[in-house]
């Protein structure tokens, strides 16, 4: 205790906290008579009420900073004296924001574009910020908020809105929920939020079904004479990556240097993709040859010096929509489609093997390249009637008790290849 200016038996209670020796000073604000003060308890004496509710204050700070203590442990920070004094001082280092930290994220990966990121990723970025931010005043009526307000609740009724309110599917409300954990992540190894309010928070993706184009499909798309150029043009770019592979934006940037002589002496297209930066190295088909002289002398290929005249992949897209229509399919079809078409109707059902498919890709590992390989019914089909030859073959060779077996074995066989035929067939 020590004395205040004004004279009597009334002094400061002080409070000090020591750690590896280095102790550290504060004023309780309180003031007590010295004569009713027990200095080896350290707390006021006697049984009045003043004296309870002293006591009781002192008690509190006590556990405040025992609190303090088990905090920092838990969460593997060094204790110090000035880090407990500050928290029982109140002058703990501001929580940051969420909002403020998506942004802070977003202009750092801005400064990365295109060196690590691709100017669509950015762009996801600042859409999931947008959001985020449009959540928070709609659920809280407030501009941002702190990272310690995040918690489970937060993440599912995010889910939730952007399911209803933004009205997104599954997969899409998934991507956007990603995006933000990133910068909770973020936010967690800055030390500006202790716990993961992801933890508990549990999603499936909803499997969908993205099938390619199928060879018929493809040769009604080649065959089919359009009535306007720009058509003519969407249609031929997708047949290009159809034989090519390339994703939307590796096709708009490919250029006459792109195509190079490969090691067996064939054009060959030899560049970087722009969405990966690993390399692709593709043998051209003579389908693919065909367009690039097609377009060689095209004005926008000139003017650009590109090999083909993309155009916007907002236009590509709407056109191929058109398209599919005059073409009498009953799916859309978009640029992505055309590099799953590659992967799985020209190449990996014409049995080129699935690691050679991996490298025309781009892709990092096999396991991309699966997602490709989904098998066409005549596939189907085929691998079916070669089982039936080797089951024919083994007929002579196998005991007589067998022979009912194998023949039921045939008739399943044919009724499943009739049920393949079916038209509508799921």
């Amino acid at each position: 205790m020590k004395a205040p200016r004004d004279k009597g038996n009334l002094r400061y209670i002080y409070l000090r906290i020591t750690v590896d020796g280095i102790p550290k000073e504060t004023s309780t604000k309180c003031k007590w008579d010295y004569k009713r003060w027990d200095q080896k308890t350290e707390r006021a004496t006697g049984s009045k009420e003043d004296a309870r509710t002293i006591n009781f204050f002192l008690d509190s700070l006590v556990m405040k900073i025992t609190k303090c203590k088990t905090e920092l442990l838990n969460n593997d920070r060094t204790i110090t004296a000035q880090r407990i004094m500050n928290h029982i001082l109140g002058r703990v280092i501001p929580k940051g924001k969420v909002l403020e930290e998506f942004q802070l994220h977003n202009e750092e990966m801005l400064a990365l574009v295109p060196k690590e990121y691709a100017p669509g990723t950015y762009g996801r970025y600042v859409t999931a910020r947008s959001h985020v931010k449009d959540y928070i005043n709609f659920k809280f009526n407030t501009d941002d908020i702190e990272f310690r307000e995040l918690n489970y609740e937060f993440v599912k009724d995010y889910e939730f809105y952007l399911k209803t309110v933004r009205n997104c599917s599954n997969n899409t409300t998934l991507k956007y929920i990603a995006n933000l954990k990133k910068i909770v992540i973020r936010a967690i190894n800055k030390d500006i939020i202790p716990t993961d309010p992801f933890k508990t928070f549990k999603s499936r993706k909803t499997k969908i079904a993205k099938k390619p184009v199928t060879s018929q499909e493809l040769a009604i798309l080649e065959n089919h004479v359009f009535s306007t150029q720009r058509l003519s043009i969407v249609r031929d770019v997708f047949i290009f990556q159809c034989y090519t592979g390339l994703a939307y934006i590796d096709a708009y940037q490919l250029k006459k240097t792109d195509l190079k002589i490969g090691i067996d002496g064939e054009r060959w297209i030899i560049s970087e993709r722009q969405k990966t930066g690993s390399g692709t190295h593709i043998p051209l088909l003579p389908k693919a040859i065909e367009i690039i002289e097609k377009y060689e002398d095209h004005p926008i290929c000139l003017q650009r010096g590109t090999v083909l005249p993309v155009s916007s992949n907002q236009k590509m897209n709407e056109y191929l929509k058109e398209i599919a229509i005059l073409c009498g399919f009953e799916f859309t079809l978009n640029t992505h489609k055309a590099r799953r078409t590659f992967g799985s109707t020209v190449t990996l059902n014409n049995n080129v093997p699935i690691h050679v498919v991996k490298e025309m890709l781009g892709h990092h590992s096999v396991k991309q390249t699966e997602e490709y390989a989904i098998t066409e019914e005549y596939a189907i089909g085929r691998e079916m009637q070669q089982l039936q030859l080797r089951l024919n073959s083994k007929e002579t060779a196998v005991a007589p008790p067998s022979l009912n077996i194998i023949s039921k074995m045939q008739q399943e066989i044919q009724e499943l290849k009739m049920l393949l035929a079916l038209p509508n067939r799921v």
